[in-house]
């Protein structure tokens, strides 16, 4: 394949806005393609996995080029080079003499014996993790950079796995269940899914499989009072609602409007009937006060580093700093404290992030417990098998990419017991 001049331009562009870091990687992608309306979909298929392995691999191709800059121009041609597999002659068309010779200098080169390059990790997320092996770090490391599957979640009202699964492949996209959650289909492929029939009837939601076990652990059942109190756009509301059968009354709070909006399309489609989705100011808003003590499960799905989601979202790593991590502890304590309120005698309060930081995982949990001696952890492998997930995993639950293929995933389930 030759690389022509303006697709090589086209992709440094978007490199070029992706590191600086000053929103999400797939927002800059988006916007680029709305501004080049004339690009077809081979050229950008191109762009974007070029864009995109480029940033899985940020911190070795930086250390490929140094001494000199890693400019948007020489990470495009190495990506290019190393992801895409192009040789120099591939290139010719794109390039002038000097960067193909500079690309020959390259080419062959070994990159420095260090954790921090090896497993693509910086150093601050090395220092704060829970794994200490350098053999543990690196195969973590090297699982995030893997791209993720595509998983679904079928909603049950409205088909069952099986039926879903021979529609699929009827329709030409081979899939397999997922292994844990018993709700999950893994696709082969990515095929683009928003027109397609039973994702626009509501009977198939997009949904990586560790958010579906978070959601399932809540262990929702009819007729009850649920809150999902940081609902966002929505998947695991909808997961709860599927869980009650439409029953009882499910709260989805928020403190974006923009996120709530989001749900409402997804709510529609999925028709769910007992939903009320409800705009925050804070975690300590008036409409909180009001269901103190009355929910018979509340989930918790905090605010975090997203450092889990580094398969879909490589940018985070560059995005978060010690300090922001820092920043999002207080808030999620202060959050856990003030949904812990809801939570009926005997009730369940499942706290949960998609990251995989300790500080904010483990240690927000253990201190909230030393806090409130009114809670005590319920042993994950019992709320997993309780739900008839095939998973044992300890006290709590901890998803990585390499070893449960999802994304990185932190849950605990504490329940509030009487005087």
């Amino acid at each position: 394949m030759n690389i022509s001049h303006s697709q090589l331009k086209h992709i440094e562009n978007v490199i070029g806005q992706m590191i600086r870091f000053d929103r999400p990687a797939d927002a800059v992608l988006s916007a680029y393609f709305r501004e080049n309306v004339k690009l077809g979909s081979n050229d950008r298929h191109l762009i974007a996995e070029t864009a995109f392995g480029c940033l899985r691999r940020l911190i070795q191709f930086r250390a490929l080029i140094a001494p000199e800059k890693a400019s948007p121009r020489r990470l495009a041609m190495v990506a290019l080079m190393r992801l895409q597999k192009l040789n120099i002659k591939e290139l010719a068309d794109a390039t002038s003499a000097g960067e193909r010779e500079w690309l020959s200098s390259v080419k062959g080169k070994q990159l420095d014996d260090n954790l921090s390059i090896a497993a693509e990790l910086p150093e601050w997320v090395i220092e704060r993790l829970a794994e200490k092996d350098p053999k543990d770090v690196l195969a973590l490391g090297l699982g995030l950079m893997e791209p993720a599957p595509l998983d679904l979640r079928v909603n049950t009202m409205k088909m069952k796995r099986d039926e879903v699964m021979d529609r699929l492949r009827a329709d030409g996209m081979p899939c397999e269940p997922t292994p844990y959650s018993p709700i999950g289909i893994r696709l082969q492929d990515k095929p683009a899914l928003s027109k397609y029939e039973l994702f626009k009837s509501g009977v198939i939601e997009v949904q990586d499989e560790g958010s579906q076990l978070l959601g399932l652990i809540t262990g929702a059942r009819r007729g009850e009072m649920v809150v999902d109190f940081c609902a966002g756009a929505g998947g695991k509301t909808l997961l709860l609602g599927n869980q009650m059968a439409s029953s009882g009354r499910l709260y989805a709070f928020d403190v974006s409007e923009k996120r709530l909006a989001n749900l409402k399309p997804r709510l529609a489609r999925s028709g769910l009937s007992n939903v009320h989705p409800q705009l925050l100011a804070h975690e300590n808003d008036s409409k909180v006060k009001r269901l103190a003590g009355k929910a018979d499960r509340v989930l918790v799905d905090a605010p975090c580093s997203g450092l889990g989601t580094l398969r879909r979202n490589p940018d985070l790593k560059f995005r978060q700093s010690p300090e922001s991590v820092a920043e999002l502890n207080v808030k999620q304590t202060a959050i856990l404290a003030s949904a812990a309120r809801l939570v009926k005698v005997g009730g369940r309060l499942v706290y949960a992030t998609c990251s995989l930081l300790p500080q904010e995982n483990r240690d927000i949990v253990e201190a909230f417990l030393a806090a409130h001696p009114d809670f005590v952890l319920l042993p994950m492998d019992e709320a997993l098998a309780e739900q008839k997930i095939p998973l044992q995993i300890g006290d709590y639950l901890e998803l990585k990419p390499h070893l449960h293929n999802s994304d990185g995933f932190f849950a605990a389930v504490l329940v509030r017991k009487g005087n």
